[in-house]
């Protein structure tokens, strides 16, 4: 079984893609979302072609901190996926439709061990400067987050918060533009473990670039991070888990390599 996060690890916006080469010799890319009819996120074609070929020889499950809406605009190569997890482990859908019986023990879980949506979105909220909040959203009832003008984010807001965040059982993750505050066992892994456990996978290869997938990446069995992503950043790694040096959107192409490679299904690949 393949589990991967999607954005800035599969898939890249254009600010991402990180093309550090002359125009001439880009990858050519293929679009696989668009939003309010314009293009946002892209695979080049190598990667799009890989992974139609991994899709139908595994089970491939995308795995994402998005929205179950949000994760719907994405329309990724190969057969559509019988699993995909959404709201970073809080949502599990089967052919496209949402698990009630997943969401609701979700929703136990959180409400026995952690603080409510509420308190913690109003304290991140309450806290933030208006001259570097742009928004503040909570996803999916579970959970919150600021888009932050970053070069005017004070230096240890997000230390504060963190640590008032943990006291409640939340955890905080700065990414790009982005603060997630998660309550912690809100997690891909645990989604991923019931999707294995339901079609009786035996080894589980993951990949992701953000502190949000450390917990995936440490419950497979191999792992891949690309060059870039907050856990790039931190140099953070596990014995089993491949660092790769690769940035942006080559970085997907390698990783969705490396997956094939694994799964025994290279020879597909051209």
């Amino acid at each position: 079984m393949v589990a991967s996060d999607l954005d800035r690890t599969l898939i890249y916006s254009t600010a991402a893609l990180a093309l550090s080469m002359p125009d001439g010799q880009a990858p050519r890319l293929l679009c696989v979302e668009t939003y309010e009819q314009k293009p946002l996120s892209y695979m080049t074609e190598d990667a799009a072609a890989a992974l139609a070929e991994l899709a139908g020889a595994v089970t491939f499950v995308p795995t994402t901190t998005r929205t179950r809406e949000q994760y719907e605009r994405i329309r990724l190569p190969g057969p559509a996926p019988e699993f995909a997890i959404c709201a970073n482990g809080g949502e599990l859908l089967v052919r496209g439709e949402p698990d009630a019986g997943w969401r609701e023990r979700v929703r136990r879980t959180l409400a026995a061990e952690c603080a409510g949506l509420d308190e913690v979105h109003a304290r991140m909220v309450r806290t933030a400067d208006p001259r570097w909040l742009l928004k503040a959203r909570t996803a999916a009832d579970l959970f919150s987050y600021l888009v932050v003008d970053r070069p005017l984010l004070p230096e240890g807001w997000v230390t504060e918060l963190t640590e008032w965040a943990a006291e409640r059982g939340w955890t905080v993750s700065l990414q790009g533009r982005k603060i997630y505050a998660v309550p912690g066992p809100l997690t891909k892994s645990a989604a991923v473990a019931e999707v294995a456990r339901r079609t009786g996978a035996d080894e589980v290869l993951a990949a992701g670039d953000s502190l949000l997938d450390a917990d995936l990446l440490l419950a497979a069995g191999r792992g891949w991070r690309p060059g870039h992503g907050e856990l790039a950043d931190a140099g953070w790694n596990a014995p089993h888990v491949t660092a790769l040096t690769t940035r942006g959107v080559a970085a997907g192409e390698e990783i969705v390599r490396a997956f094939a490679r694994a799964a025994g299904v290279a020879a597909e690949v051209s």
